[in-house]
Formats: structure tokens, sequence, C-alpha cells
């Protein structure tokens, strides 16, 4: 969740760890700090500057960095765990005389254990956190050897974390070890850094290296070694990342959330278009033939947040498409019961980052067991992308808002292929119906762009109810998983309470809570359900909800019942969440903005969920 950033080379190490530490703010964090080592005069000498807050307070301690001498540092922006948002807490944490200095993302599981340990051992604690155990163990054990002491003190850490550490008597120096928590490696002409993310380095190279678990990294300003905890030297391959510095900036939106619910329209045809030729689906990256497709009896698919509700949509798709019985799992549950997993059970786990830690560790529970693992991610080279598998890569590009929009367009795209695949393999679909599938998905780019260019009674919509306080989505089948979304993306940006519910489950006891007040969003693009989904609003209309109704263009009985309409184009019905989520995600942002909200890092959340 939190960010690292940290850099040796010819610069002044400090105003490239703030601008790196900017650009991970998306992350989420309440303090932030910076360690940076200058050797000057035969002495190396560390200083750490940390504060509470926006990482704006840290950039006027230092004047931007200029303030600071040195040419290697580590940073870090914290989003509190062990002990309150404080300066004390703040990242980085040091052993004593700052002999050695660490940055940490993560969770240290035995933290009490090994504090007490090292406080009988006469090591003075200054905060509360987790992390400071680290540099204190890293401390007990260096001997004037920095890839033993680590190895030594990894093998008594339990936990998940990504570290970056200085030692005071190797100047110019930087070492970086990663398990469970995200962290890569970058090089350039002028230096070498690591970083929790892409974004965070994209404006220095482009030039990265993915470390795996139990993986440690040895830079200076000249060099990158890697080595294994037993201290072996590794050989490790360096890809070049295809987005470009732009792609991570606002470029004239005055939020990430708007400019990336903008650029969907591109992400979904960038998604499609690259598996489709000679106008049949080929998806090569699968690694299943059409025998292995064949041999599939059921999938299983595990994901959390807004990936859940993407496997939500791909029960009702896949099914329908391919034939093939699907289960969903929320994976922090998914982990923590005995799923029973039968024989040519396809295991998918949907994540944007890649490294969410629940997802994660499905994924290995799946493969222990022995079933094939496909991945459906954003981020190349992610954990999940390397430990799956086989792979479908969305190629939505950096999402930096914390409320994800493209990333979620991207892998329904991804479930639709996969989709239109499965079911014509395994004749539950004829090659004339998969033609018309595959025009049908190709038209969704521009009918998404249509949605955006007509976006001003949504946000009327959006001024008009900014003040309410409580709100429910309801719809039945494919429409009821967009309503899941939907809420979770109102609630996360503008904190009014949201709930989804199936609508035919109201009268279960949700009715209850509907009075005077109450918004009902009731998602009809089904028509086959379409007349059911009007009687429920009928219900709540009747019991004083305000009611406002997403529908398609022609079913314009709606406004019979609905206080307020908002129109998508229609499309294949399977497909109609790609054009459904559209005007939601733009409701939630124009009510956030309308409450003065910081819509791009809202409170309590972060980007990437790397802890349980």
């Amino acid at each position: 969740m939190c960010g690292i950033v940290g850099y040796v080379g010819a610069w002044n190490a400090a105003p490239v760890l703030l601008s790196g530490l900017s650009r991970l703010e998306y992350r989420g964090y309440d303090s932030a700090g910076i360690a940076v080592s200058d050797l000057r005069d035969g002495e190396n000498r560390i200083e750490i500057l940390k504060a509470k807050g926006r990482l704006q307070a840290l950039k006027e301690m230092t004047d931007n960095g200029k303030a600071v001498s040195g040419t290697c540092g580590i940073g870090h922006t914290r989003w509190a765990t062990h002990g309150e948002p404080s300066v004390a807490n703040a990242h980085p944490h040091c052993s004593k005389d700052k002999r050695i200095v660490v940055v940490h993302n993560g969770i240290i599981e035995n933290y009490k254990e090994l504090k007490e340990y090292l406080q009988k051992k006469g090591f003075v604690f200054l905060s509360e956190t987790d992390t400071e155990v680290v540099a204190h163990l890293l401390d007990y054990y260096y001997k004037g050897n920095p890839l033993e002491a680590i190895a030594r003190a990894l093998g008594r850490i339990r936990g998940s974390y990504a570290l970056g550490i200085l030692f005071k008597d190797q100047p110019g120096k930087i070492y970086a070890v990663r398990k469970d928590s995200p962290l890569i490696i970058g090089r350039s002409e002028n230096g070498n850094f690591i970083a929790s993310d892409v974004p965070a380095i994209l404006k220095y190279t482009k030039n990265v290296c993915y470390i795996s678990d139990m993986e440690i990294a040895e830079l200076t300003k000249d060099t990158i070694t890697f080595y294994d905890v037993d201290q072996e030297v590794l050989e490790k391959e360096f890809r070049t990342v295809e987005w470009d510095a732009k792609s991570a900036e606002k470029g004239g939106f005055e939020h990430f959330m708007l400019k990336e619910i903008y650029e969907q329209p591109k992400a979904v045809a960038d998604t499609i278009h690259p598996r489709i030729k000679d106008g049949k689906i080929v998806i090569e990256e699968l690694g299943l033939s059409d025998e292995d497709i064949r041999k599939i009896s059921r999938i299983q698919m595990v994901a959390c947040g807004s990936a859940y509700h993407v496997c939500a949509a791909a029960k009702y798709v896949l099914e329908k498409l391919s034939g093939i019985p699907v289960d969903i799992d929320l994976a922090s549950e998914f982990r923590y019961r005995n799923p029973i997993l039968s024989e040519h059970t396809l295991v998918v786990i949907v994540s944007q980052s890649g490294e969410t830690a629940d997802s994660l560790a499905a994924l290995r529970e799946s493969k222990k067991r022995g079933f094939p693992v496909l991945g459906i991610v954003n981020v190349v080279g992610s954990s999940i992308a390397r430990e799956a598998d086989s792979v479908f890569y969305t190629w939505a590009g950096p999402e930096i808002s914390v409320a994800t929009t493209k990333a979620y367009s991207t892998q329904l795209a991804a479930i639709y292929l996969i989709g239109i695949l499965f079911g014509e393999v395994r004749e539950c679909i004829s090659r004339e119906e998969a033609d018309h599938y595959i025009q049908e998905l190709l038209k969704l780019p521009e009918k998404i762009q249509r949605i955006l260019d007509e976006k001003e009674r949504i946000q009327w919509l959006a001024n008009k109810f900014s003040h309410t306080k409580d709100v429910f989505f309801i719809g039945r089948g494919l429409d009821y998983a967009i309503s899941m979304e939907g809420s979770l993306k109102l609630k996360e940006i503008s904190y009014i309470h949201s709930e989804a519910y199936a609508a035919g489950e109201l009268k279960h006891g949700t009715i209850s809570l509907v009075e005077n007040g109450v918004l009902v969003v009731g998602v009809a693009t089904q028509q086959e359900l379409f007349e059911k989904e009007i009687s429920n609003l009928v219900e709540v209309k009747s019991r004083g909800a305000s009611v406002l109704g997403l529908t398609s263009y022609g079913s314009y009985s709606m406004e019979d019942t609905a206080d307020f309409t908002i129109y998508v184009p229609r499309t294949e019905s399977c497909f109609a969440t790609s054009l459904a989520v559209i005007p939601l995600q733009l409701l939630a942002y124009y009510i956030s903005v309308a409450r003065g909200l910081d819509v791009d890092k809202p409170r309590n959340l972060a980007k990437s969920v790397t802890v349980e």
C-alpha cells in the first residue's frame, strides 16, 4: 500500500526521491520521509527527514529536496498499520547512530516476538511500528557483510515485505529485498533506482527488472547485482516498460480518475483488437489448446474489490457463452476456507496490479493443489503475472486513481474474449454467432465514447444528488453485477453510504430501509428482466424513494416509473456491463467533486492492497 523509492547515481538524490514519491501518492499514505547518504571528507553522513500528512510538508521542509545533499537515498510514503500517523512512526527507521536505515512496505507478522528479543539484547525502540524491528535486527546481525546480515534477518522475519536499506559504512550503495510485496529495480545512464511501482521512476527510466521473493539487489551508481539468500549471484532480465511518462500524468484533466474514465475507449480497444485476427479470436498467451478448453469442467474465479465485480459479471457471461459452470470467490475468503476444486478446474485470478496479497495467496494455494491458473492482470511482470501458468494482459496502461475505472473495463473485455473463444471451441455458439459477438465487441469503444460525449446530464444529476445520505443500487442478472460496481464507486470516493442488492431480494429485508430521502438507482439493461426490474422500482418509489433509472435507448417506458433516467447505447446483452458502468463511474466522480473531496486519494484507501 505504501510507496518506496530509492536512488543512487550522479544527481542529488533528495529531489529524485520526492519526485518519485509524488508519483506514488495514489497508493495512499499519511506520512512521508526520506533518508539521504552523503559522503564528505571520508565520512558518510545519513540525514533523515520525516513529516506527518501530505508529501507537500516534506517538500517545503527540504525546499523540494534542494536543501539536502547526497547522491544516494531512500524515501517512503507510509499508510499507518502499526502505530498512529506521526513523525516518530513515519519511515525511514534506523538503528542506533543511523548505522542501518530502512524503509518497508508490508507487515512483519512476528514483530512483537522479535521486538521483545531485541529489547532483551539492549536495543531501544523509538516508534510503535513493526518496521523498526527490521532495522535493529539487521544491526544485530551486521558484522560488515550486508548480504549476510540481510539473509540472516530474513530467516527470522515472518510476513510480507519490500525493503530498501542503507548501511552507513557502505556509502553509495542501496540494498533491496522483497517477499510478497512489490518492488522493482530500474537502471539508467544517470544512476539506478528501486521503487514500489513503475510510475515512480518512469520519468527517469523505462528499463526495469522485477525481483522475485527472497532475492536481494545491491545497487551502486554504475552497477546492479542480484543475489539469492545464499548470497549466490543471480542473472536477471531487464525489460522495457511500454508506458510513457505522460501516461502517468493528468494531461490537462482535473483528476486522474476523470482522465482514466476518458481513456476507456482506447484501453478497451487496446485489449480487444490484438486478440482478433482474420475475424477470429486468437489468445495465444492462454497456452490452452482446443482440447484443453474442451476438457475444462469448471472455472473458479478469485479476486478482490472491483476485480471481484468483474468476476460477478463473468459468471453470467462465461456460463452463457461457454456453457462452463463458474464459481466466484473473494480472495480473502478463498484462501481461508477449504475450497473444493474438481478435476479439470481452471482457476482464474483477476487483479489490476498483479500484487494483491489475498489474490496472490489464492493463486499459490491453487497451484499447490495442482490446478492450472490463468492470471488476468494489467501490470507486466507483476507477481501474479510471473507465477500464473498463463497470463492475459489487459494493457490498460498505468492507472493512478485509487478508484479503478479503465482497469475494470479492460478486465471485462478480457472476459468477453475468453467467453467467445471458449464458446466457439466447445460448440456452445456457432461460427455465425461468434462473428456477431465479435462485431458487437468491436463497437464497444465507440459506444463508450458516445456516453462520455453526453456527460452533461450525469453531471447535472450528480449535483442534484450530492447531499444524499443513503443510496441503493438494484438490478437483476448482469445488472446486479453492474450495481455492485456502481455502488462501490460511489461509496469509495464520495463517502456516501451505498449498497447494491439483487432486485428480487428487496422484499427479504432490505425494503424496510427504503423511505423518503433514499435514492434508488435501478439498472435495467437486460431486456428479458426489464419488466421485473420496473416492478421493483415501483415498490421502492411507493415507499418514498427517489428513483434514478439506467437503461438502454429504446426502453423509454422507464420514464413512467423513474424520476430521472440515464440511457446508454444498445449492445449485446452480455456486454451491457461495459456501457452501463460508464455513467455510474461519472456519477460517482461528479458527486465526489461536488462534495469537495479528494477524488484520486480517498481516505483510508490505497491503490494496491499488498497486505491482508
